[in-house]
């Protein structure tokens, strides 16, 4: 499969990160998480239905197919590595940090990443 675009990453990093307390996610919770219109996640709900990575079946919530979950747990746990890069050894405010890595996740390395893994243990 060819590399998602950040926005579709961001939009199955969203979709995993509100399924964690219960299966699936709503549109308008994706929408609202992402602060996009209902419109714009629809059409990339669509998207990555096509890809195969989410069952998207209307009036039900999306979830994520095996292939999708991987994907968004590999960009969840970069952020959550960066984010603890920048906040706990270079004291980055916790909020930009936060912003800082969501940009930061769609295009360090997995070799980078591991390398900060193994600095911070």
């Amino acid at each position: 499969m060819k590399k998602l675009t950040y926005t579709m990453e961001n939009y199955l990093e969203a979709i995993y990160v509100l399924s964690l307390e219960e299966e699936g996610a709503r549109v308008s919770d994706i929408a609202k998480k992402l602060g996009v219109t209902k419109a714009s996640t629809n059409s990339a709900m669509s998207t990555l239905a096509e890809k195969g990575l989410i069952i998207n079946e209307k009036y039900k919530k999306v979830i994520l197919t095996p292939a999708g979950l991987e994907l968004a747990e590999l960009t969840s746990k970069k952020h959550e590595t960066i984010f603890k890069l920048l906040t706990e050894v270079l004291k980055v405010d916790p909020i930009i940090a936060d912003q800082d890595a969501c940009q930061i996740e769609h295009v360090i390395s997995n070799e980078t990443i591991e390398a900060i893994r193994s600095y911070l243990k």
